[in-house]
């Protein structure tokens, strides 16, 4: 159930944030197309459209709408479209990744505080920790890495969340796999700094209702 519940709230984001982009731009068309002096028709013939479905583009009537047919419009009406994704909420988790969170939940003290997809307390701040661990005066953000590739991207995030996040460090979780081995090689240096505790002794501490002593590279 938890996984439909998180499906769920990830699609009404992006519907959400796809409708709101599809109306702002769809008002920014209409506005430079009057300013242009350009009636519907003129707009729609040039961009292989009828006036109706133009109309409908600009009022935000149209969900089918694609990004070329919105940058044609916005190129006929003397508009560039910019178009960029930035890294948002927590993607879609599949059946593997909720495996590997339980496997380490299961390693840890039963005592210690545990909670999966733990929002950042900044206001409007949508990102989320995989889960939460807590102890005795300390917590530590844990995110689980299925496909680890770009390390120095996964830093800078992983850095950001820690600061943003208020915890006293992070557990980065990982698969035993070949992908996993290859970029623990390729990165090492970069991830020592961050992770400077080893995976065993960290996993030692929490299993012994501890806290793991810094930020650590687990392999449940």
């Amino acid at each position: 159930m938890r996984c439909m519940v998180a499906k769920q709230r990830t699609v009404d984001r992006g519907t959400l944030r796809g409708r709101a982009l599809i109306s702002t731009v769809g008002a920014e068309i209409r506005l430079a197309r009057q300013r242009a002096g350009l009636s519907l028709d003129v707009v729609a013939r040039a961009a292989g459209l009828s006036g109706v479905e133009v109309s409908r583009i600009e009022r935000a009537r149209a969900e089918w709408v694609s990004l070329l047919t919105l940058a044609r419009l916005c190129s006929i009406v003397g508009l560039d479209l910019a178009a960029r994704a930035y890294p948002g909420s927590s993607p879609l988790r599949d059946a593997r990744h909720h495996r590997v969170l339980r496997r380490f939940h299961e390693r840890i003290h039963p005592a210690l505080g545990w909670a999966l997809e733990v929002p950042l307390p900044n206001p409007g701040d949508q990102r989320a920790w995989d889960a939460l661990i807590r102890g005795d005066g300390w917590r530590y953000g844990v995110e689980c890495e299925m496909n680890p590739v770009d390390g120095q991207a996964a830093l800078r995030r992983l850095t950001l969340k820690q600061r943003d996040g208020m915890v006293d460090g992070v557990i980065l979780l990982l698969p035993d796999t070949r992908q996993t081995r290859l970029f623990k090689r390729e990165f090492a240096a970069a991830l020592n700094d961050m992770f400077p505790v080893s995976g065993s002794r960290a996993l030692a501490r929490l299993a012994a209702g501890k806290d793991s002593g810094g930020s650590a590279i687990i392999t449940p």
